[in-house]
C-alpha cells in the first residue's frame, strides 16, 4: 500500500483508517473524499518533532493551506499547535472562523487584492509575505493610514532547480512568483522596504516547487537563502531574523516515487543552515516550513462509481465514473500519476490496462491513462489513491457538477466535515430576472 492508513481487511475490501471503503461509500454516495484524521494528526506530529530534534525551539511548521482547506482541518492543526499559510483571503476567512489563531497565519500569493490585504490587517495575522513592489506599496500606504507598523517578508527566488514538472516550479527566475536574486531585484526591493515607515522587514520566504524528491534542491536552498541573508546585513546594516524555506516535500501516487522519510529531510536542510550559519558568523534565523501535500496527501483517498466499460477494439478501455476533473484536475493539468484499485475486489489481481475517465464534457478528462485495474462493470467502486485533500481544494462546479462531500474517519467512526453540494447550492449565486 501507498499510504499507511491504507489496508486490506478481512473481507477483502479497501479499508483507511480501518474503516471498510465500500461501506463508507454506501453511506455517503459517490464521488466522496475520505481522509485519515489521525495519520493528519502523526505528520503534524512529526514534523514539529523532526523540527525540535534538529533545530530545537526556534522554529514553526506552517501548513500549506492549499492543499486542503476546511475549518476541520484548521482545528486539527491548532490542536498540533501548527500555523498555517494562506493564498486568498477565502482561506484566510476560513481558517478565522474556525478560530485559528491568525498570530501563525502568513498570507502567500502574487496578486493579492486591496480587500484582502485590508482582511489581513484588520485580522492582525502574523506575516505578509510578499511578492513585489506593488503590493510592497500597497501594504505601506494602509499600515501607514492606520498607524501601523506590519511585519513582512519578501518571497525570494533562489534560483534553484527543483526537479520537478515546469507547472510545479517555482523558484527559478522566470516564475509569476516572488524576486530574484539574480538580477539584484531581491536586494532592491529589501532596501525601498528599509526606508518605509508603514513596514517592517523581518524574513525572508522562498519556495522551489512541488512533489520534490531529490533532498539536494531542499540542501541547497537553505545554503543559497543564508547567504543572501548575509549579503542584505553587509549590504544595508540589517539582519533578518526569520527565513521560511516553504515547502514540496513529494508524496507516494505510484510505487516508483520514492520520498524521504521527514525526519531525513529536516536534517539535511537544518545541517546545511546551521553549517552554513556558522561559517558567515550568522544568528540562526527564526525556522518556517510549510508542508502541504506531504502532510494530508497520502491520508485520503476519492472514491467513486464505474457508470460504463467501453471497450474500443485494439485500441484502449475506458472506464468512466461519476467524477473527473471537476474533483480531480491533476491529470489535465499536469499528467499527474495515481495508483486506482477496486476497493470490493483487493483480493483480485489487477488484470485490464484502462484509462480512468470523467463525466465532464472535455476529452481530456481523465484522471490517468494505462493503469492497471481489477476488471469492473457498471456499479462497482474505483478507488483514487493519495488524492482526497488536494483535489478538494482544486474542485470546481465545471458543467455544474456539484461538489463532492469530504469524509474524515478516526479511531472506527466517520464524520462528515464538508456535505455534498445540491443543485440548488449550485444556484443560491445566480440572479434571474
Amino acid at each position: 500500500m501507498l499510504s499507511p492508513c491504507l489496508s486490506i481487511n478481512k473481507d477483502g475490501h479497501l479499508a483507511i483508517g480501518g474503516m471498510d471503503v465500500p461501506a463508507l461509500a454506501r453511506e455517503y454516495k459517490t464521488p466522496l473524499y475520505i481522509m485519515d484524521e489521525d495519520y493528519i494528526r502523526a505528520n503534524c506530529r512529526e514534523y514539529r518533532a523532526a523540527m525540535k530534534k534538529h533545530y530545537g525551539d526556534n522554529f514553526l511548521v506552517c501548513y500549506a493551506s492549499k492543499a486542503f482547506c476546511t475549518q476541520y482541518i484548521y482545528r486539527i492543526l491548532d490542536d498540533e499547535q501548527m500555523g498555517a499559510d494562506v493564498v486568498s483571503g477565502g482561506e484566510l476567512y476560513t481558517a478565522h472562523k474556525a478560530g485559528f489563531p491568525m498570530d501563525r497565519i502568513y498570507f502567500h500569493g502574487n496578486n493579492k487584492t486591496e480587500d484582502e490585504i485590508k482582511l489581513g490587517l484588520s485580522l492582525g495575522i502574523r506575516r505578509f509575505v510578499v511578492d513585489n513592489l506593488e503590493e510592497l506599496e500597497l501594504i505601506n500606504e494602509l499600515s501607514t493610514k492606520n498607524g501601523k507598523i506590519t511585519d513582512i517578508s519578501f518571497r525570494i527566488k533562489p534560483g534553484v532547480d527543483a526537479h520537478t514538472h515546469d507547472f510545479i516550479k517555482t523558484g527559478n527566475i522566470d516564475s509569476k512568483f516572488g524576486v530574484a536574486l539574480e538580477n539584484g531585484e531581491a536586494m532592491e526591493i529589501i532596501e525601498i522596504a528599509s526606508k518605509m515607515t508603514g513596514v517592517r522587514v523581518v524574513g525572508l520566504h522562498c519556495h522551489i516547487g512541488s512533489q520534490i524528491f531529490d533532498n539536494e534542491p531542499f540542501e541547497h536552498t537553505a545554503e543559497v537563502m543564508m547567504e543572501f541573508l548575509n549579503c542584505v546585513r553587509e549590504k544595508l546594516g540589517i539582519t533578518i531574523t526569520e527565513l521560511n524555506l516553504g515547502g514540496g516535500f513529494g508524496v507516494s501516487y505510484v510505487e516508483s516515487d520514492d520520498p524521504k522519510t521527514i525526519d531525513t529531510t529536516v536534517k539535511l536542510f537544518t545541517d546545511a543552515l546551521r553549517a552554513k550559519a556558522g561559517k558567515l558568523s550568522f544568528p540562526l534565523p527564526f525556522l518556517v516550513i510549510e508542508p502541504g501535500r506531504s502532510l494530508v496527501g497520502n491520508a485520503g483517498i476519492t472514491v467513486y462509481t464505474v457508470g460504463s466499460v467501453k471497450e474500443i477494439k485494439d485500441v484502449r478501455t475506458y472506464v468512466s465514473i461519476d467524477g473527473g476533473m471537476t474533483d480531480n484536475p491533476r491529470f489535465a493539468l499536469y499528467q499527474a500519476e495515481y495508483t486506482i484499485c477496486a476497493p470490493e475486489k483487493m483480493n483480485e489481481e489487477k488484470s485490464e490496462c484502462i484509462t480512468l475517465a470523467g463525466r465532464s464534457c472535455e476529452s481530456g478528462d481523465l484522471i490517468g491513462k494505462d493503469l492497471m485495474l481489477q476488471k469492473v462493470s457498471r456499479g462497482d467502486l474505483v478507488a483514487v489513491f493519495t488524492t482526497g485533500a488536494y483535489n478538494y481544494s482544486m474542485s470546481s462546479n465545471y458543467n455544474r457538477v456539484p461538489r463532492a462531500p469530504v469524509v474524515m474517519v478516526s479511531k472506527g467512526e466517520s464524520k462528515l466535515i464538508v456535505r455534498r453540494e445540491t443543485y440548488e447550492d449550485i444556484l443560491k449565486n445566480d440572479i434571474c430576472e
